[in-house]
């Protein structure tokens, strides 16, 4: 038996995966965000770990013979966020976020100090990732800068409370621009930029190699024998790749998450800043990964469910699995800024086209229809840099919803497959990845693709439409785009 945690942004799962590979059980906490001035994410560090524990705690009572069977844990989590620690390893401040979009002037002056950044890191400067959010410590809460001891990411910062280890796995250290992406190793070079030094980083190994073993304490409280291994884990969205199968060169996926993500696999570090794509490590050896990033995919949804205070699913039910012409209505999804193509975190959303005949369900389809353009984005982006995409799962919260799955392929033009056990992808993937740290076994073999449950392909009828509603809808970003 092995025991995935995903440790989410708005949440944490946790999965018990059998020898078979069926999820046997699972269980989930929900976090809160928080966001004290514009721009501003933050979550406090100890509440991920108290989440981790509540959940396994709740596995642990209804499953307890499963549990005492866990021979390996994996570890995936939210990417980029900065968790200082001091040098007796407790939380400085509230962790910054992957969502946080603060440090923009960081950026520029991160690309200034090291114009190798590119080659290096293989991405741009982003207020998202790690590195410039150390650089507005620097300059913003210098008393705190100078007691950093280690700087982890959320994923790390949990495995160091559950195991005294602070270790990272190669995909998620990629997102912090301090790692030499090509190498898989810390740079020493992007590192001084920031002001750091080795020591201020945890020991990296392989996703699927064993990171350190479960602290005596928990493996008694769990009911847990004394030896299991916790393996290195991964980023999210390269934890989903494991447990989609996605191993093999031009493997690729959708995730209509809190974020978006279209994700294919490459077997050669391949980076691409121009467009604002990202290049990754992946969670196995020998393999790297390229990403396209919407900061707001089923998030949208979720903020007009808010507004309008009517459950998402109760604004999707009037439009039924499919719609026949694309919304008049265009909406931009930029909520919280955006990475892919436009690597700017001032971005912000709108509706255009707003009516007093507009109904709710234009609405909503408009919500729909723009993360989905965002999403083509991302593949015209991905698709010049190393050639087109042909299909791809789709997974993520948003994969529930037959509507949305087929305004993806209508949209995106290629065909789109939900999956078996989608919503916990990352969970699932960090199971897999302890599997492999516990036994040693070839990932081929443990990291099988889950049965498709349905596939949706494009409608030859919408797609001239659907690319005029694009190219509209690709005007509405610069026309709206504030001046500097």
């Amino acid at each position: 038996m092995y025991l995935g945690l995903d440790i989410g942004t708005s949440g944490v799962k946790a999965v018990l995966v059998s020898e078979a590979g069926a999820v046997v059980a699972n269980a989930a906490r929900d976090l809160a965000l928080s966001h004290p001035a514009p721009l501003w994410s933050e979550q406090d560090p100890d509440s991920w770990v108290d989440a981790t524990i509540g959940a396994v705690d709740d596995l642990a009572a209804r499953h307890p013979r499963e549990i005492a069977q866990v021979a390996g844990i994996g570890l995936s989590g939210q990417m980029h966020g900065a968790t200082l620690l001091d040098e007796d390893g407790k939380p400085l401040r509230p962790a910054i976020l992957w969502n946080d979009g603060r440090s923009q002037a960081e950026c520029a002056v991160l690309e200034r100090r090291c114009p190798s950044l590119h080659a290096i890191a293989g991405n741009l400067a982003m207020p998202g990732f790690t590195a410039p959010k150390l650089l507005w410590i620097a300059r913003h809460e210098p008393k705190i800068f100078e007691r950093v001891a280690k700087v982890l990411l959320p994923k790390a910062y949990v495995r160091y409370r559950l195991t005294g280890e602070m270790v990272e796995d190669m995909s998620d250290a990629a997102g912090t621009l301090w790692l030499d992406v090509g190498e898989r190793r810390w740079s020493a070079l992007l590192l001084h930029a920031t002001g750091l030094d080795l020591h201020h980083m945890p020991r990296l190994v392989e996703g699927s190699a064993a990171s350190a073993v479960l602290a005596p304490d928990y493996a008694q409280r769990w009911g847990m024998r004394k030896d299991v291994v916790v393996a290195g884990g991964a980023g999210d969205n390269a934890a989903s790749a494991i447990g989609l199968g996605a191993i093999a060169p031009g493997d690729a996926f959708l995730s209509l998450g809190t974020s978006g993500v279209l994700f294919r696999v490459t077997d050669r570090f391949a980076p691409a800043p121009a467009s604002a794509v990202h290049a990754f490590c992946h969670a196995l050896p020998g393999l790297w990964h390229q990403m396209g990033v919407m900061l707001s995919a089923a998030a949208s949804l979720a903020w007009l469910s808010g507004v309008m205070e009517v459950p998402a699913a109760t604004l999707l039910a009037p439009l039924g699995e499919r719609v026949d012409a694309p919304s008049p209505i265009r909406f931009l999804p930029y909520l919280d800024g955006e990475r892919t193509p436009h690597n700017d975190a001032t971005a912000s959303g709108a509706f255009v086209g707003l009516r007093g005949a507009t109904g709710r369900s234009q609405i909503v389809q408009a919500v729909l229809e723009g993360v989905a353009f965002a999403a083509r984005d991302n593949l015209a982006a991905l698709s010049a840099a190393s050639g087109p995409i042909a299909e791809a799962d789709l997974v993520g919260g948003g994969s529930r919803s037959p509507l949305w799955a087929q305004i993806c392929a209508d949209v995106l033009g290629i065909p789109v497959h939900r999956v078996e056990e989608g919503e916990v992808g990352a969970a699932l993937g960090a199971a897999r990845l302890g599997r492999l740290a516990a036994t040693g076994e070839r990932p081929v073999a443990v990291c099988t693709r889950p049965r498709r449950l349905a596939s949706f392909t494009p409608r030859a009828s919408l797609a001239a439409a659907y690319d005029e509603a694009y190219r509209r809808w690709r005007e509405l970003y610069p026309a709206l785009k504030e001046s500097p």
